[in-house]
């Protein structure tokens, strides 16, 4: 009994100073974003690593997560008389939930993965050494850019994500199926509020987008300087930003939808 409470106490004690460095890792990037913003081409070219690289399985991720809703929602709607309705199902769900957190685990397995083997194996080869000791500062150099790049990348692939979303409920709904256009249509735009639906997901996206970016920063920098400290720090990313997107989603929506 005494083993397992020591046990605990060292997990307890492990985790609070854990949680108490990557805020003062993150009060450091805050710091430092200053003189990251001075070199903008730095940022840019994150923007497009996290951003533009993850274009492509955003899109065809979203345009099958529509074609999917688009069939169970008009089976479903269909029983009980509402198969216009479609359109509706489709939008809310993705913007306010699927478009945000799908797109926030997939930005995490593809960016999220890439940026933390990148500052890991920065650390391995010692170019982090190398860069405090010619006075630049890795955080103003190398993480800043990156964690902004993941911050403002998350709400657009987001957006994208839910916008394919939509035309694939609409391709499988109305080319294939045969729900009527206009009442697709008319009846999305009048169920779907800018602040409620819109605004929110997006405000969940950038949420996610701060978390995910800097996990990967963090587990990256901290990472052990070995290949195989690296290869445990990229699984610790995908895992934590998995489990903290879908933690964050439901204090946001408890908060957000609640009373709707």
């Amino acid at each position: 009994m005494g083993d397992v409470l020591r046990k605990l106490g060292s997990l307890a004690v492990s985790g609070v100073w854990q949680l108490g460095f990557i805020a003062r890792f993150f009060v450091l990037i805050l710091r430092y974003s200053g003189q990251s913003f001075l070199r903008l081409h730095l940022t840019i070219r994150e923007l497009y690593f996290s951003g533009v690289m993850s274009l492509l399985i955003i899109l065809v991720s979203g345009l099958f997560v529509g074609l999917v809703l688009g069939l169970q929602g008009y089976e479903i709607l269909q029983r009980y008389g509402s198969s216009e309705a479609m359109g509706t199902m489709v939008a809310l769900s993705l913007l306010r939930e699927l478009g945000p957190v799908v797109a926030g685990l997939l930005f995490a397995s593809r960016a999220g993965s890439a940026v933390t083997a990148e500052i890991g194996l920065m650390k391995v080869t010692e170019q982090l050494k190398a860069m405090d000791m010619m006075a630049v500062n890795p955080i103003a150099r190398v993480v800043a850019p990156r964690f902004w790049g993941g911050v403002v990348s998350m709400p657009l692939l987001a957006a994208l994500f839910s916008t394919m979303g939509i035309f694939g409920g609409w391709l499988i709904g109305v080319v294939f199926i045969g729900v009527d256009d206009g009442a697709f249509w008319s009846q999305m735009q009048a169920a779907v509020d800018f602040r409620y639906d819109v605004l929110n997901g997006v405000f969940k996206s950038t949420v996610f987008g701060v978390a995910v970016a800097l996990i990967a920063v963090f587990e990256g920098y901290d990472c052990v300087p070995t290949a195989e400290g690296v290869s445990r720090a990229i699984t610790r990313t995908v895992v934590s930003s998995a489990l903290a997107i879908l933690a964050l989603d439901f204090v946001m929506t408890s908060f957000m939808f609640r009373g709707l």
